[in-house]
């Protein structure tokens, strides 16, 4: 097995079995932008084995600033082209395909059958209302995450449990924290944050410890961590 993997591989929780549970797992990431692109960079680089990886935008001169991924000369090009190109450099162990589309239910469905674990890091509640409904039919867990202006927020979806909570619940006050960054701002460290907490949750999924999907945290980059339970978990009124 690569060296490459040798500091996670001393973890108790890891070690080469969970290592090869990764190296055999396949991961959807719908959105590529401010946290798609850390989510991209720890999925790769940890060794999981393949990664969907679906964004239909082209990369903007704006975008450089907090997502990565991305230079200069890549300005014009498709996200989805660009990051599976630096994942093909950074790790040949891991497979890659691009869905370079906005994805309807019949294709985001066909995407997260290949899936073991989604990952909603889009920035429109249209397509995060359609991947938990995808995801609920298919009884798979959704990694969700969002961050606007100072403020982000991630949750585990567990579809693949009884009596747990969705991300319908979450976004059906349309919480202004997922609007348009455009418009509000972002800082652009807070989505590194985010996007790595949300790779970290994906990874610690496939290894069978992930979270149990009763709890949303929110983070404010100025002035910390909180933590809220979701309505309609079990051991809460709904």
């Amino acid at each position: 097995m690569s060296d490459r993997y040798a500091r996670q591989l001393v973890l108790p929780e890891f070690g080469t079995e969970g290592q090869r549970k990764l190296a055999e797992s396949t991961v959807l990431i719908i959105g590529l932008g401010g946290l798609g692109c850390p989510v991209v960079s720890y999925l790769a680089n940890a060794g999981v084995g393949q990664l969907l990886l679906n964004d239909f935008d082209r990369v903007d001169e704006t975008n450089l600033a907090r997502q990565p991924l991305y230079q200069a000369a890549d300005i014009g090009r498709s996200k989805a082209e660009v990051a599976g190109q630096w994942v093909n450099n950074s790790n040949p162990d891991v497979a890659v395909e691009v869905i370079n589309q906005r994805l309807d239910k019949k294709s985001l469905m066909a995407a997260a059958q290949a899936a073991d674990v989604v990952i909603d890091a889009s920035d429109n509640i249209p397509t995060r209302l359609l991947a938990g409904d995808v995801c609920r039919q298919l009884q798979q867990p959704l990694v969700f995450g969002a961050a606007i202006r100072w403020e982000g927020q991630y949750a585990v979806f567990r579809y693949d449990l009884a009596d747990r909570p969705g991300i319908e619940l979450l976004l059906a006050d349309a919480d202004e924290m997922l609007g348009d960054c455009a418009g509000s701002g972002v800082f652009g460290p807070l989505v590194g944050v985010i996007g790595s907490a949300m790779a970290g949750e994906a990874i610690k999924l496939l290894l069978g410890i992930g979270d149990d999907g009763t709890c949303l945290r929110l983070f404010d980059a100025r002035y910390g961590w909180r933590e809220l339970k979701l309505s309609g978990s079990p051991g809460t009124d709904q």
